[in-house]
């Protein structure tokens, strides 16, 4: 059974797969309909995307120390959906990078840090990491849900399983077009 460090690289890994999902996905919409309020919690997918930056970008200060996070929870960081992609796609890269550098004993470890209402708090790095992948699936999960109040046919699956299955299939063919072709009859 893998570890829990080999366990949230994987969950790294499909954070960027499923976000790659999504803002195709969005990008494929007028521009009307992105911004369009769909009673989800931070109004439309423009608002849910903006809020999965915010809050990771503020996650990723708390585990690294550095950065700046945004100071409120629903912050616009970019009007334009090809700037919010660019700088999702960097975040993405941010978390697969920190997460690959973390042993057991740095999870294991207490994170220090101050709540979103000003409130110092302490926790298990491992347990903060959990929470922060498991948000990302949560709000995923209502910009999928708003994909499908606008209208999209039939939104990108967004499962992890969905990611696994695609992953094997490739390396199940990447198998099969490396090896070697049988000899030739003589």
């Amino acid at each position: 059974m893998p570890d829990l460090a080999t366990h949230l690289r994987a969950m790294a890994a499909y954070n960027r797969w499923a976000d790659r999902r999504l803002y195709a996905a969005a990008a494929a919409l007028p521009d009307d309909d992105y911004r369009r309020p769909a009673g989800a919690y931070f109004g439309s997918l423009h608002g849910t995307l903006n809020h999965l930056l915010a809050t990771d970008r503020n996650w990723m200060a708390r585990f690294e120390g550095t950065g700046e996070p945004p100071n409120r929870l629903d912050a616009i960081l970019f009007e334009r959906l090809e700037e919010l992609r660019a700088a999702r796609e960097r975040e993405d890269e941010r978390i697969i990078r920190h997460v690959s550098g973390l042993s057991a004993s740095d999870l294991d470890g207490a994170l220090d840090y101050v709540t979103s209402d000003g409130r110092p708090h302490r926790q298990p790095r491992w347990e903060a990491l959990a929470h922060f992948f498991n948000h990302q699936t949560h709000h995923r999960g209502q910009a999928h849900a708003i994909l499908t109040r606008l209208g999209v046919a039939e939104p990108p699956p967004l499962d992890l399983l969905a990611m696994q299955r695609e992953a094997a299939r490739a390396a199940a063919g990447a198998a099969t077009t490396a090896a070697p072709a049988p000899p030739a009859p003589a």
